[in-house]
């Protein structure tokens, strides 16, 4: 749970200021995004909350992964502006504005675009990123639209708009804690739903419906803001932005489905349509909207049959003529008379600043009906409408830009939220589904790596199966550099296509995943046949690969380090405890961290052969055959591979040289000369090391032990009263030529030996230690009567339990209980 700490300080209604204090962890960023919008819909600034809240997500998050320091969100309110600034505590970490080829900070260009103003402030030790935006009363827009209309993602029947409902889901839990949750539940590679943990069955899928509640809420999906994973808005995602947009000399249509997203746009239409026929006494009339490829849709109409098909009609089929200004036609033969089933029209473009939005018609069933005075006062009415259309085309624009902001930077975090492979491609899928696409395949492999069919999703559960098969039947996705068309499907044999049903006719598109200039595998997306895909669904798809292709790579690169140091832990770690005869031994070992570093703490027990001039209790000397038993328990300064090398070599040594038979102090003198011998690789190591031998008559064991800088070890009687039964002698790897001797145990029955690293002694709560005022001791008078199973049992709850964090330390321990 995020530390918040409010400051208020309100001097007048304009002028208001409010901070929260994070700390360094992932959900931080979540709690941001949250702190902010609360605080700005207490102002009553609701209006500007989308745009702070995605700029925030953006600092924030380089705050966490860059910095790496806790950070103070600020908002402030006056002089007609909202002012928020995200501090950490790493001045030296400079901010620059990236170029077209950064891997990462892209989501600064966007920060840009969407505040009045920003920049960066340096104050000694900390460094704050502020922008600031208008008040929404100042510039009178909501939402940065020009009606604060908020649409859908451009699907295919997609309801467009927002509920209430959506705008509560907002306020819920963050997906990127959901995420989380989805760490206790079973994610498979057959493209079923995850399992249930606790409180019942939940999908990725249904983790992120919040996110899309809230990106319907902000607009259609598109271009990204970097919030979960430092890469901002890419070139998919820019070139949507600015999608209908000329460059210098160029005209270019403009789509009419951003037209048609804007309730102000709809309105304007009819308005035109009344003009018309108003003006002119047509039988009907129409406006024709341009789709991207040019071609010519009804966009309205008013007076016409609804069943009229307009085939090829586009602006290619009208030819030039149609962009030279309003013309009357009587020629039945004309492509818009015919499509439109009239005998005579009156026509006049909609363009506005060199775009083309469209046509105004007006049509009758009479030859010759209009004449030229029509089509100028058409051509007026053109004009006028253009202008509202124009601008409700840049609103959609904008809001659309929005929309693609807020999909990408919570998909971001989704993506953000896990290190598991298997777990990273379900989301992947799962993200894509059903918003771009009806379904969705990873592949991993890529140069060099054998290709794999790694994870299938569909919005139909039950035809999941059928596209597995599909999928498994078919040509492996292809080794491709750049997105594009996909036709594996046809090349599955007969007998699956046909079980597959329709399956197996839709057109599918594929996207490499390409990470740090290597190709990791392909996303391939498919839709049924005749639902082709938008131009801003493959731009977003292609957005996301890019996205999702470094959170694979991340989690892949975790994994194999991961496995890698739990290897090299196993083998730092003895095989077994070997049975000693009258005396009970439990070991304790718990690394630091997440599995991804290994620990420089290290135990060992071991069975060795008695020297023959060793003095042994009740029979002279030592008989050849006779076995002891050592054991060591050891620290090494630091943790990662400089410490596994010198905890390798010390586990090791102790048990060759112990097989040589050298004695204990020889042993620890020769370790010593071993270490310092490493030189600058050498690691300071703390060593406690002792020999167990039985003695006569079942009446115990007795020890022989040296302690080389360790804690002591702790002896704990049958009444309850501890000990410590070592002297202190110097640590391993700091001085030459040092003389160790050994401390000697006699344990008796019910007597107990405990040693510890100082992972235990020093485990901490707050400014307190576990081992502080005999700490341990009292903790082991406790363990009276007690087998050496559970007094280890309880001494690690103990320590687990000591300090509401996890240990930042190593904790090991050997409990040795004569029987």
């Amino acid at each position: 749970m995020a530390y918040i700490r409010f400051e208020v300080r309100t001097t007048t209604l304009e002028r208001q200021a409010v901070s929260a204090t994070f700390p360094s962890a992932a959900t931080s960023v979540a709690d941001a995004r949250r702190f902010v919008r609360r605080t700005l819909a207490e102002w009553g600034m609701d209006e500007a909350s989308d745009d702070a809240v995605l700029a925030t997500s953006e600092l924030a998050t380089n705050a966490v992964t860059y910095a790496g320091t806790s950070f103070e969100v600020a908002c402030r309110l006056a002089d007609g502006q909202i002012q928020v600034e995200v501090r950490d505590l790493h001045p030296t970490r400079g901010i620059a504005m990236p170029g077209l080829n950064a891997s990462s900070g892209r989501g600064l260009p966007s920060i840009a675009r969407l505040a009045a103003s920003w920049g960066v402030t340096y104050e000694g030790r900390t460094k704050g990123v502020w922008f600031r935006l208008p008040q929404p009363s100042v510039n009178g827009m909501a939402n940065g639209g020009v009606n604060g209309a908020p649409a859908a993602f451009a699907g295919p029947g997609e309801e467009q708009g927002v509920t209430e409902a959506a705008r509560t889901a907002e306020q819920g839990p963050h997906p990127a804690q959901d995420v989380i949750d989805l760490g206790a539940a079973d994610v498979r590679r057959d493209g079923s739903a995850p399992g249930s943990g606790p409180g019942g069955a939940r999908t990725a899928d249904a983790m992120i419906e919040r996110s899309e509640a809230a990106r319907r809420a902000a607009g259609p999906a598109g271009g990204g803001l970097d919030a979960g994973m430092g890469m901002g808005m890419g070139t998919g995602a820019m070139a949507a932005a600015t999608a209908g947009v000329p460059r210098p000399g160029q005209e270019m249509p403009v789509a009419g489905d951003r037209v048609l997203r804007s309730p102000a746009a709809l309105e304007a239409l009819e308005d035109a349509l009344t003009a018309v026929r108003d003006a002119l006494g047509a039988e009907a009339a129409a406006v024709l909207l341009t789709e991207r490829d040019g071609s010519l849709v009804m966009g309205a109409s008013s007076g016409l049959p609804d069943e009229l098909a307009f085939g090829d009609l586009s602006l290619a089929s009208l030819g030039p003529a149609v962009r030279g200004g309003p013309w009357v036609s009587s020629d039945s033969a004309d492509p818009i008379a015919a499509a439109l089933r009239a005998r005579s029209v009156a026509a006049a473009p909609i363009e506005a600043q060199g775009r083309f939005t469209g046509l105004i018609v007006a049509v009758s069933g009479e030859s010759g009906r209009f004449t030229e005075p029509d089509g100028v006062r058409i051509g007026r009415i053109a004009d006028e409408t253009a202008l509202t259309l124009e601008k409700a085309r840049i609103g959609e624009l904008e809001r659309s830009w929005r929309g693609w902001l807020s999909f990408v930077a919570e998909a971001s975090d989704l993506l953000a939220g896990t290190l598991d492979q298997e777990r990273t491609m379900a989301l992947v899928a799962q993200l894509v589904v059903p918003r771009l696409a009806q379904w969705c395949a990873v592949y991993t492999g890529g140069e060099g790596d054998p290709s794999g069919l790694a994870y299938v999703w569909h919005a139909d559960e039950t035809q999941a199966d059928g596209l597995r098969d599909l999928l498994e039947h078919a040509d492996l996705a292809p080794s491709m550099d750049a997105p594009g068309p996909w036709h594996g499907l046809t090349t599955a044999p007969p007998d699956v296509r046909a079980a597959a049903g329709a399956t197996a006719a839709d057109q599918a598109y594929a996207f490499p995943l390409i990470a740090r200039g290597r190709r990791i595998g392909t996303i391939v997306i498919g839709r049924p046949h005749g639902d082709r895909f938008p131009r801003s669904a493959i731009e977003l798809a292609e957005e996301l690969s890019r996205r999702a292709a470094l959170a694979v790579d991340n989690a892949r690169l975790y994994s194999a380090q991961t496995a890698m140091s739990s290897a090299l832990q196993r083998s730092l770690l003895p095989p077994g405890v070997p049975d000693i005869p009258g005396l009970e031994v439990a070991v304790v070992y718990e690394p630091a961290g997440e599995g991804s570093e290994v620990g420089g703490d290290f135990y060992d027990v071991f069975e060795t052969t008695a020297r023959a001039d060793d003095p042994f209790p009740g029979h002279g000397t030592a008989p050849p055959s006779a076995s002891r038993w050592r054991f060591a328990i050891g620290d090494v300064c630091g943790t990662g591979p400089e410490a596994a090398a010198v905890t390798g070599l010390a586990r090791h040594a102790l048990r060759i040289l112990a097989a040589e038979e050298m004695s204990v102090p020889d042993v620890i003198a020769r370790l010593n000369r071993l270490i310092l011998g490493e030189g600058e690789r050498g690691r300071l190591l703390t060593l406690l090391h002792g020999e167990i031998k039985p003695r006569p008559r079942r009446d115990g064991v007795t020890i022989r032990l040296t302690s080389a800088g360790h804690p002591p070890p702790l002896v704990l009687d049958p009444d309850g009263s501890v000990r410590d039964v070592a002297s202190p002698q110097p640590l391993l790897g700091v001085f030459d030529e040092v003389d160790f001797h050994t401390d000697t145990v006699d344990l008796r029955p019910g007597q107990v030996l405990l040693c510890v690293t100082d992972g235990v002694t020093e485990r901490r709560a707050g400014a307190r230690l576990l081992g502080d005022g005999h700490g341990l001791e009292r903790l082991l008078a406790g363990c009276t009567g007690l087998s050496a199973g559970a007094v280890a049992a309880r001494i690690q709850r103990a320590v687990r339990d000591f300090g509401p964090e996890p240990s930042n330390d190593d904790v090991a321990l050997i409990v040795l209980r004569a029987s």
